[in-house]
């Protein structure tokens, strides 16, 4: 069986800020190149402080959910500014995106099943 920790994020303790990133890609976009950006945005963010982690799912329509997670809501905001990831939401949305939808949760409270590296209380 497949190890389930490579699927979520490793948060601290609540409370954290969670960046929800709802999107409806065009089918007939430049996949490859969405991947490659997506995973250079995956990496920058990673090395932003106050990065906490990311999960990420896509279903063959073109629908997606990304949640970034960050310390405090200055992290969120400071990655939002980041110039390079300007760069990457530019070229969404003029070429990648056919609506999106942007929310930022504050998380108090979490807890998991199964996920080894979770520090999460109930």
């Amino acid at each position: 069986m497949e190890p389930v920790d490579r699927y979520f994020a490793s948060t601290a303790a609540p409370p954290y800020v969670a960046v929800i990133f709802t999107s409806l890609r065009h089918l007939e976009d430049d996949a490859e190149g969405y991947g490659r950006m997506a995973e250079d945005m995956d990496r920058l963010a990673a090395e932003q402080p106050g990065y906490l982690g990311i999960e990420s799912a896509r279903d063959g329509d073109g629908f997606g959910i990304t949640v970034s997670y960050w310390r405090d809501e200055l992290s969120a905001k400071a990655w939002k500014a980041d110039a390079r990831h300007k760069v990457a939401q530019t070229h969404g949305q003029e070429h990648w995106y056919r609506a999106y939808y942007v929310r930022i949760a504050t998380v108090t409270r979490a807890y998991a099943k199964d996920v080894p590296h979770t520090e999460h209380t109930a």
